[in-house]
């Protein structure tokens, strides 16, 4: 049997840019990415994505993977200014799961990452 992995851009980037989060809630929030489909052992995506905040304060970054509810949800502030903070760190989805992200002030935080395709 063979393995392989594919580096790959986030579903939602643009030529595999930053993401800018222009929406502050749920009902609207950003697509970073949408994960391999179905649910076959060995097949998923293994997500690193990063958050930069260009405001002039810490800003609350809120990430759905795929649910709206814990344990789905991560909240993490986003000091402003000090460079790139991991905030996904290599963590693993399938099945069409989707992650949405948002802050609470649009046009600050930005999303770079990439995703791993496993299939082992």
């Amino acid at each position: 049997m063979s393995s392989s992995a594919f580096k790959r851009k986030l579903s939602g980037s643009t030529d595999g840019k930053a993401i800018m989060l222009t929406k502050i809630s749920t009902t609207d929030a950003e697509t970073i990415h949408t994960a391999v489909a179905g649910t076959a052992l060995g097949v998923y995506d293994e997500i690193w994505l990063w958050a930069y905040n260009a405001h002039s304060a810490d800003v609350l970054l809120t990430l759905e993977l795929g649910g709206a509810a814990a344990p789905d949800v991560i909240k993490q502030t986003i000091p402003f200014q000090k460079g790139l903070f991991l905030v996904i760190p290599g963590l693993v989805l399938q099945n069409g799961a989707v992650i949405h992200a948002w802050a609470a002030v649009a046009n600050v935080i930005s999303i770079a990452g990439f995703v791993n395709s496993m299939s082992d």
